[in-house]
């Protein structure tokens, strides 16, 4: 999949069916932190192309 300039996509970590607009994991299990994490957006070579945290650590 590739993004458009711009785009804005969600990520699901629980299950359904990928869109345009919205991707799911899979995953069973909970993955994000409830009181701070960060969320890093990759292209296919590895090379980050966004990040977004929220809370702090203690």
């Amino acid at each position: 999949m590739c993004l458009a300039a711009r785009a804005t996509i969600r990520i699901h970590t629980g299950n359904g069916r990928d869109t345009r607009t919205d991707l799911f994991q899979g995953r069973r299990n909970y993955v994000w932190d409830n009181h701070a994490d960060t969320a890093t957006l990759r292209e296919s070579r590895g090379c980050t192309v966004d990040t977004e945290s929220w809370g702090r650590r203690h």
